[in-house]
Formats: structure tokens, C-alpha cells, sequence
């Protein structure tokens, strides 16, 4: 479907933008023949105030899933079966949330946020409107999201507890973490952002949980990863539920100020975190017993290092990326790091910094974007001066997947041309680039297998300059005493070999708790769908077993820290609105 569309150009649409257009005008007369046709269920009327080829991304508010609809036969057949199932109610124009938008010279639309109501719940929405030939304007995007459930509202801000606590905290702090008070109602496996931004949400939510975490202290996930690891998204880009960086926090987070600021969160949250062999062998039931009776989320991943024939036999050192620390611990010996995306780049920067010998071993092409030039462009929304966090969420998932990467391509253009430098130098080096499908850049390498990438802090040079030793001219055939032998016959020696290749699959970590005739029933994660939706994640990960078996209360929270941010509370009002019998049916 992707490669069919096109964006929205005033070209395609064979129209202008008067500099003096009336935009409140506009939006408020669009909104309110739309407002009146979806109240009354009028389809035909709804399908008429959109264009041919609109886009309709919904996350819950009418079909309990997140669903993308392209084309009027398309979102005609969605509303035609859907809106029967609602009441929906209570729309109102953000007036204040109205803008006209020209991204591009020969883009331009009016962007409106509203709010609504539907049986169960508080719903918000955005649409963009673009101008026809003859003086009309129509939708191309709508974005229609469930904020809330009715009854059932976050107990934060006015709803928060307005009593005194004299000497009191510490106790009922140390009884919930032990759950001598009550059980959980549902277990959280993993405890970084993923597993903490859920947790809170449910506890916001009235669901008490349980977060078990296999490391120690809470933060490890990222404080046992190598010392020089640094967020390459920026910090308003971050920001975690409720509890945003303070206006202090550093453009760009090194690891282990994270880890020490998710161990905060974790106190401030008021989640419950134990280890899982804490839990095992200190009172309690076995964690898999727990899990058999109770939902459980998996928040966790696991690292992956290719079978590559010969690993037995030799003499040095193996280890993953996730088990690296510091260049120093190898002074002196020759290193290789097989991988050529972030961890890779950051690894060997390291080493050739503390004057390690490290070369790269570049299996794939890799796409390469300078942060510089890159984040001020891709993450202008939450960059300084952009909108609230809120807000800037919001639009950014009203977008939809499909329409996003059309913008992609333009931008992936522009940044290239701005890093043409250093993409020239490496190209010189004979490393293998890439722009991702389609040419859409650093977008489609995430959705489609979150890795493939660097985003350029300085690797990039050290590559050029011949600091960091590149190989990039045939695959791995195995394994010496003293390195690894390629398939083109050529060798390179090694002391050590580290494996910056990634994670295996997710549907491991599901696969190590649940049975094995469970194993074939769990879903693939992560990826795009036919609709451009990613597979599975913030959703139940699968249906029946071989013997009937059904994964039922078995949920998928993964993704960086904004998608966690926002996602976290998705897949919350899912799990709540289970419990309180009110969850309708995914449209299927």
C-alpha cells in the first residue's frame, strides 16, 4: 500500500493557500458538519467532508485497537461498522489548537485538535484539512484516541489524596513493596521505562502491581551497559508520564544518569519492584505460579549473538554488547566489534579513544544521520520551543506510519545533504550506507527492526580518519584459534570479539515463561502490518495453543522512551477497562 501513495501536494491537488486565509473559519465550519453527520451515524455525510485517498488512525476509541484506514472505501466500512456501536457525544474545537501548516513549499494544511465522548470514554482527535480546486477544504488525516475511561480517572492532580502523612510514608511504603497488605492484581516483567511507565500507569489507574525485575537494583538495564553510552534522542523527546527531566537535565542523557533517574522514578511512582529470585525463594508463590492466575505484561528483552560455526575454538575472548563496560578492560589487545549500527559505533568509539586497537566488522549497510543535522529537523516538536509534551505527542502519532515516511523521504533528502561530508568520507572508507526503505531514512529502520542505524556523534569521523579499522567486504565463515576467517578467504586476528548484533527475537522472552505448546501462539512484535501499524506491541500477544491453551491477560509493553511515555497508557485503560467488564471487541 505504501508504495501506491502519495503525498497531499497542492500540485496533485490543483490548488493554492490564500496568505489571508481565515483558518478558525474554516476548521469551525468543516468541524461542525462533521460533528453533525458522525452524531446522527450519516456516513455518506462523513465520507463527503474527506479527500479520495484520506488517512484514519484510530488508538481505541472505536475499534478497542490501533488501526489505520486508507481511502474512503476504507474508512467508509470502518465508520459503517463501528459507529453503531457507540454514542458519541460531546465534541468540542480546540480553537486555541488551530493552525495552518506548511511543511514543505507545496504542502499545506490547517491542523485542529477536538475533544469527544464515546460510551465508555474521553476521546481527543485531531484532523488536517486541505484545500480542493474549488475553494473547499477536505480531511486528509483524522486521528481519533482514548484518553480515559468514564468512572474510572487517573487519581493524580485533583483527584490525587489530599490528607496529611505524619510520619506514616516509610511504613506503607515498605508493606506495599513486600505486598503483606494486598496481592497484585497484575505482575510486570522487566523494570526499566517500559515496565515503570505501565506500573504507574495502572497504579494512576487503581491497579495494584507488581514489577519484577531479573537485576538488582532498578536503573541496571542501563547502568551494567557500557560506560559510555548516551541517549541520541533529545530530552524533551524523553520525558517519562508525570514525571518530566527537570529543565537542568543535559540535551542528550548519558546511561547511567538514566538508570540512577529510573531508580527515582521508581520511589516517586510508588511502584512495587522486587527481583524475580527475591521473589522466588523469600515467601511467596514461584513467579510462573503467580503468573498462571493474574494478566502479566513482559517488558524485557534478550540479547542475541549469531551462531557462527568455530566459536569453541577460539582462544579469546566472546562476549555481547550488553556485557561490555569499559575500552580500558582490553588495553592492550586487539578487538573486533562485529555490528555497524549504534551500540557498534559507540563501542568502538570508545576503544579508539583509550587508543585500543578495534576494527569494525560491517555485515549490512548501515544508515547514517549527524545528530546535528538530523534531531533539530526529525524532532522539532520536541525540541526547545516545540509544544507541550502532551501535544506534541498527540500530533505525532496522528500521523499515520505510511503518510510519515512519504514525509521521510523529503527530510532523509535534506538531512543527507547537510551531512554530505561525512557520508562522502565514509563511502571513501568502503562503508556500505543505506537510506532505508524507500529511502525513508532513520523511520522505517525503526519500525521495521529497530536497529540498522547510527546516529552520528563523532564514530562517523573516527571511521574516515582510519581510527576505527573498517571491514566490510564479505561475511563471517567462522571462527579461528586466533579470530575469524571470511568468506572471501581473508582473516583478522583477534584478541577479543564483541557482538554488537542486537537482540534476538522478542517472542523469546514470552517463550521462556509459558509452555511449549504455547510457543507457536504468540504473535510477531514490533514490525508494520499491512496497515502500517506495529505488530502486537501495547496489545495482547497472541490466541490458542496447540492444546487449546489460551494467552489470555498476556500483554506486550516495548519501545523507547517517548513511545513508552505514550503507549504506557494505551495498554493501562486496556488492562483496566478489562477489569471492570466494560473492554468492547477489537475490530477485526
Amino acid at each position: 500500500m505504501a508504495n501506491r501513495l502519495t503525498l497531499p501536494t497542492l500540485d496533485k491537488l490543483r490548488s493554492s493557500v490564500s496568505p489571508d486565509v481565515d483558518v478558525q473559519a474554516v476548521a469551525g465550519q468543516w468541524f461542525s458538519a462533521f460533528t453533525e453527520a458522525i452524531r446522527s451515524k450519516n456516513v455518506p455525510a462523513i465520507i463527503d467532508l474527506l479527500v479520495d485517498d484520506v488517512f484514519w488512525r484510530d488508538m481505541l476509541a472505536l475499534t478497542w485497537d490501533i488501526r489505520t484506514f486508507q481511502s474512503t472505501p476504507s474508512v467508509e466500512k470502518f465508520l459503517t461498522d463501528r459507529l453503531p456501536l457507540f454514542t458519541l457525544s460531546s465534541f468540542t474545537l480546540k480553537k486555541d489548537l488551530v493552525e495552518l501548516q506548511k511543511p514543505f513549499p507545496d504542502l499545506a494544511w490547517i491542523q485542529a485538535f477536538f475533544g469527544f465522548e464515546t460510551t465508555v470514554g474521553i476521546a481527543s482527535g485531531v484532523f488536517r484539512l486541505v484545500p480542493l480546486a474549488d475553494g473547499s477544504w477536505k480531511a486528509h488525516t483524522i486521528f481519533t484516541n482514548l484518553e480515559d475511561l468514564k468512572g474510572f480517572p487517573e487519581q493524580n492532580g485533583p483527584r490525587r489524596n489530599h490528607q496529611p502523612n505524619h510520619g506514616k510514608w516509610a511504613a506503607k511504603r515498605a508493606r506495599e513493596i513486600e505486598c503483606l497488605d494486598e496481592e497484585p492484581s497484575v505482575i510486570i516483567i522487566g523494570g526499566g521505562q517500559s515496565g515503570l511507565d505501565v506500573a504507574a500507569r495502572l497504579k494512576m489507574l487503581g491497579m495494584k502491581n507488581l514489577v519484577v525485575e531479573k537485576n538488582e537494583r532498578i536503573g541496571d538495564n542501563w547502568r551494567k551497559r557500557y560506560e559510555a553510552l548516551c541517549l541520541h534522542d533529545p530530552v524533551g523527546h524523553g520525558h517519562m508520564p508525570y514525571i518530566p527531566f527537570p529543565s537542568s537535565w543535559p540535551l542528550y542523557t548519558p546511561a547511567l544518569k538514566l538508570a540512577d533517574w529510573l531508580e527515582f522514578i521508581c520511589t516517586q511512582y510508588g511502584a512495587r519492584c522486587v527481583d524475580q529470585c527475591h521473589r522466588d525463594t523469600e515467601g511467596s508463590e514461584p513467579l510462573r505460579s503467580i503468573m498462571s492466575c493474574l494478566p502479566w505484561v513482559s517488558a524485557s528483552g534478550m540479547a542475541n549473538i549469531p551462531d557462527i560455526p568455530g566459536q569453541d575454538e577460539f582462544k579469546g575472548q566472546i562476549l555481547h554488547s550488553i556485557k561490555y563496560n569499559l575500552a580500558t578492560d582490553h588495553a592492550g589487545k586487539k578487538v573486533v566489534v562485529v555490528g555497524a549500527c549504534t551500540s557498534a559505533h559507540d563501542i568502538c568509539a570508545d576503544y579508539a579513544e583509550h587508543g585500543v586497537d578495534v576494527t569494525m566488522v560491517q555485515r549490512s549497510p548501515t544508515y547514517i544521520m549527524s545528530v546535528k543535522e538530523g534531531m533539530p529537523r526529525l524532532m522539532a516538536m520536541f525540541w526547545e520551543g516545540g509544544p507541550p509534551t502532551d501535544i506534541a505527542d498527540r500530533v505525532g502519532a496522528s500521523y499515520p506510519n505510511f503518510l510519515t515516511k512519504l514525509l521521510h523521504q523529503r527530510l532523509t533528502k535534506v538531512i543527507a545533504k547537510a551531512d554530505k561530508e561525512i557520508l562522502d568520507g565514509l563511502r571513501k572508507r568502503g562503508f556500505k550506507l543505506t537510506f532505508g526503505e524507500d529511502d525513508s531514512g532513520l523511520l522505517s529502520l525503526v519500525l521495521s527492526k529497530a536497529g540498522g542505524y547510527y546516529l552520528d556523534v563523532g564514530a562517523s569521523q573516527m571511521i574516515i580518519d582510519g581510527k576505527i579499522k573498517l571491514k566490510s567486504d564479505g561475511p563471517i565463515s567462522r571462527f579461528t584459534q586466533t579470530g575469524l576467517l571470511f568468506e572471501d578467504g581473508s582473516t583478522l586476528d583477534a584478541d577479543v570479539v564483541v557482538f554488537a548484533t542486537g537482540y534476538a527475537d522478542t517472542r523469546d522472552a514470552y517463550r521462556a515463561l509459558l509452555p511449549e505448546s504455547l510457543h507457536d501462539k504468540v504473535y510477531p512484535i514490533w514490525g508494520l502490518d499491512k496497515e502500517g501499524e506495529l505488530n502486537t506491541v501495547w496489545r495482547e500477544v497472541g490466541g490458542r495453543g496447540k492444546e487449546g491453551e489460551a494467552l489470555n491477560g498476556i500483554w506486550s509493553m516495548m519501545g523507547n522512551l517517548a513511545r513508552c511515555r505514550f503507549h504506557s497508557k494505551h495498554l493501562a485503560l486496556q488492562i483496566k477497562s478489562y477489569e471492570e467488564g466494560i473492554f468492547g471487541t477489537r475490530y477485526q
